[in-house]
């Protein structure tokens, strides 16, 4: 039996254009609702510890992303199934089948990408908004260069068109994805036997569509968010961004990059490493429950 979020109930709920997701529901029917959205290679198991304690203030839902985990993984080829926007629509309608049409969302990695979109495409319904470990799409692709790029390697192989992709890393997926649990991780302890078996599991089940999804970030959502940068479009809610300190590894000012787009923004670095949400919970709750007073 595949672990769980002890507590917390797991159910199908609508997303965008008739997509199912599956999300971990659970917490303090009264409080206020927070919505947590994974990053990769995991599904909303990640958020088991923050989740935990978050859920006797709040309404916590942690949806597996469309393509991902439990939910369904749409098969269209258009560049809009996997496009963020989409993506952040299916949380938008989620969240409304629950009876909430404002929350609080926050996002590690791919799911921070989601929630960033969610952000500026819906900003009266995010009253909040949390960001562990990215910066957006356009500025990644941005500060990426050089010999320094190849600590994305993997954003490269998945932009490639349809095809290749899919079977190299069909062929070893359990290797493919096991590498970045391994890189990853500063202490592999916090990803026990059973947790890091679910995560390869569920991402063997869905190779084609987070192929799919990082495909869509060389894309279409960098024609999204080179659109709004255009536009002079800016997060309008409280932002708070929890990340390591990439931009002295790859030679760019994070804060900088992150008040751009976020003018009441806390950027915060944290010694943990990339799954600090599963290395750090303590740190990293108490970063959202700052973020919720705000």
């Amino acid at each position: 039996m595949a672990p769980t979020i002890p507590g917390f109930d797991h159910l199908r709920l609508p997303g965008a254009d008739g997509v199912q997701l599956t999300a971990a529901v659970g917490g303090n029917g009264s409080g206020s609702p927070v919505v947590l959205l994974h990053g990769f290679p995991q599904t909303h198991l990640m958020w088991r510890h923050v989740a935990e304690r978050l859920a006797d203030e709040h309404t916590v839902i942690c949806p597996d992303l469309r393509g991902y985990g439990a939910s369904d993984k749409p098969a269209g080829t258009g560049p809009e199934v996997y496009a963020k926007r989409t993506m952040a629509a299916d949380v938008v309608a989620l969240a409304a089948a629950l009876g909430h049409d404002r929350f609080a969302l926050v996002g590690h990695d791919r799911g921070a990408l989601v929630a960033f979109r969610a952000g500026l495409d819906h900003p009266d319904t995010v009253t909040h908004l949390g960001i562990l470990d990215v910066v957006p799409t356009l500025d990644m692709w941005n500060v990426l260069h050089g010999v320094s790029a190849a600590v994305g390697y993997h954003l490269y192989l998945m932009a490639q068109p349809p095809g290749l992709p899919e079977t190299m890393i069909a062929n070893s997926a359990d290797a493919f994805f096991g590498s970045f649990l391994d890189a990853w991780a500063d202490d592999p302890a916090v990803l026990p036997p059973e947790v890091r078996a679910e995560y390869l599991r569920a991402s063997a089940a869905a190779v084609a569509s987070i192929v799919a999804d990082y495909r869509a970030s060389a894309g279409v959502d960098v024609r999204h968010d080179q659109a709004d940068l255009d536009a002079g479009s800016q997060l309008a809610m409280p932002v708070t961004v929890v990340q390591q300190d990439w931009g002295a590894r790859l030679g760019y000012d994070a804060a900088a990059v992150w008040r751009a787009w976020a003018p009441d923004l806390d950027h915060r670095l944290t010694g943990a490493g990339h799954f600090m949400a599963e290395e750090a919970p303590e740190e990293i709750t108490s970063a959202v429950r700052d973020l919720l007073a705000r």
